[in-house]
């Protein structure tokens, strides 16, 4: 599970039917040091389905892989890489020496 910032959001035509009551968000990844202040420099950004209602510049927590098409079990064939798992209300960064 990894954790991103909500950026945006995609505008489809046309959804596969599996996905209805979703959305999909542009989420920019987002690493320790940009968590703590540390460094501005932007992160990869992905796509990621959301059915929680996350607005743009929330922090949440997202699965990849097959892990996103798990909450849609016993489908088989659900079209997703990245599903949104929560949304992160604080975050907390500690550095252990």
């Amino acid at each position: 599970m990894r954790i991103g910032r909500v950026t945006g959001r995609v505008v489809l035509s046309r959804s596969e039917g599996g996905l209805a009551g979703g959305r999909f968000l542009i989420v920019e990844v987002q690493s320790p040091a940009s968590l703590t202040g540390k460094t501005a420099r932007p992160g990869d950004r992905l796509v990621v389905y959301d059915h929680l209602g996350a607005g743009e510049g929330e922090l949440i927590a997202f699965t990849e892989s097959r892990e996103a098409a798990m909450p849609f079990y016993p489908e088989k064939l659900v079209p997703l890489d990245a599903y949104n798992a929560a949304i992160l209300d604080k975050v907390v960064v500690e550095t252990v020496q």
